[in-house]
C-alpha cells in the first residue's frame, strides 16, 4: 500500500488508506467537518472531509481502514484530499493495519543487534548496566515503537533505528574527537528517548498517552535512569551526567529541554540528534517528489521548502 506519495494535484483517489487522525471542526458557516490524517505505507495524506455527517464522526477514528475516494488539490503549497466518499474495509479486502504501516529499512533483530554491540562497548560498567537493564525493561517497545507520531522517524521501529543511526555518527565522532567520553555519549544516545515507550501509544496511528501529554519523554526517561540506578545500587556522578544528558538533549528551553547542555557530550548530543532527525525529514520530503521540483513546506524546518536537483544525484 504505497499510494500517499504518488499522489499529485489533479488526481483522482480511490483507495484504501489507515486513519491515523481524526479531528472534527465547525466551518464559518457553522458545518460540521473532518479533518482526516491517512497513512499507508509511503506516508500521510491530509484529507478534508466537508459533507461529514454525524454519523460518519462516530463512525471515521484512528486505526479504522477505509476506501477513501476523492481528488488531490494544492493548498497553500501542501498536497491535501478533498473527500467526497469512503466505505469502511470489509473482510472480502482482507487488509490489517500492519499493511498500511512503514518500517525501518532493518528489522527489529538486525537493529537490536547492532545497538547490542555499542552497549558492549560502553567502558564505564555503572553506565552499560543502567543501559542494559532500561533497553531489556522495555524491549519490545524499544524496538517497535516510532520515535514521534509526525515529523521524522515516525513509522515502526523508528524509535530504535533513529537511535543506531546516531549510534553510528558518534561513532565517527568518536573516532575523531577522543575528547569525547564515549561511554556517556553512547549511553545517553541509547536512552535519550526512552520515554517515548511511554509517551507514545505504539506503532499504529499512534498518539500521545495521557502520560505523554502530562510529563513528556525527558522527564520520563531522566526518571527511569534514577530509579533504575537505584534498584541497582548504583551510585555516583555517572548517573548524574547520564541524566543531564537526557534533560539536555533538545539543546534549547524554548525546544524543550529542561536544561540547556553544561556538558560536551550533551552538546554533541543535542547535534547529533538534530541532525539525524533533519535528515529523515529530508528523506521522507524528497521521496515524494520528482528531480527539479521543491518539496512541501516542511514543518520542522521552519516551513521551508526544499529544492531537488536536476542534474545532481
Amino acid at each position: 500500500m504505497r499510494n500517499a506519495e504518488k499522489l499529485k494535484p489533479g488526481d483522482s483517489v480511490n483507495h484504501f488508506f489507515l486513519i491515523h487522525k481524526a479531528t472534527q471542526g465547525v466551518t464559518a458557516q457553522g458545518k460540521d467537518y473532518m479533518t482526516l490524517h491517512l497513512q499507508d505505507k509511503s506516508g500521510e495524506l491530509e484529507a478534508k472531509f466537508w459533507t461529514a455527517t454525524k454519523e460518519d464522526m462516530k463512525i471515521l477514528e484512528p486505526e479504522i481502514i477505509i476506501l477513501a475516494k476523492g481528488d488531490i488539490i494544492n493548498y497553500r503549497g501542501r498536497k491535501q484530499m478533498k473527500m467526497n466518499g469512503y466505505r469502511l474495509a470489509n473482510e472480502e479486502d482482507n487488509l490489517k493495519a500492519q499493511d498500511f504501516i512503514s518500517g525501518a529499512p532493518l528489522s527489529p533483530e538486525e537493529i537490536k543487534s547492532q545497538i547490542s554491540q555499542f552497549i558492549f562497548d560502553i567502558e564505564n560498567a555503572s553506565l552499560q548496566r543502567i543501559t542494559r537493564h532500561l533497553v531489556r525493561k522495555y524491549e519490545e517497545a524499544f524496538y517497535t515503537f516510532p520515535a514521534a507520531s509526525s515529523h521524522h522517524h515516525n513509522f515502526a521501529s523508528g524509535l530504535s533505528y533513529h537511535v543506531l543511526t546516531m549510534l553510528e555518527i558518534a561513532k565517527s565522532l568518536c573516532d575523531i574527537y577522543p575528547i569525547l567520553n564515549r561511554g556517556l555519549l553512547y549511553s545517553a544516545i541509547i536512552l535519550h528517548d526512552l520515554g517515548k515507550v511511554k509517551e507514545l501509544s505504539g506503532p499504529v496511528a499512534t498518539t500521545y498517552t495521557v502520560e505523554g501529554n502530562l510529563l513528556g519523554h525527558i522527564s520520563i526517561a531522566s526518571d527511569e535512569v534514577a530509579e533504575t540506578a537505584k534498584e541497582l545500587g548504583i551510585e555516583g556522578e555517572e548517573v548524574m551526567l547520564l541524566r543531564h544528558m537526557i534533560l539536555a538533549h533538545h539543546g534549547k528551553m524554548e525546544y524543550g529541554s529542561p536544561k540547556m547542555p553544561h556538558l560536551k557530550e550533551a552538546e554533541i548530543l543535542f547535534f547529533i540528534d538534530n541532525i539525524d532527525a533533519k535528515l529523515n525529514m529530508f528523506e521522507k520530503a524528497f521521496g515524494k517528489i520528482e528531480k527539479g521540483e521543491f518539496t512541501e513546506k516542511i514543518f520542522g524546518l521552519e516551513g521551508r521548502r526544499f529544492y531537488k536537483p536536476s542534474t545532481l544525484e
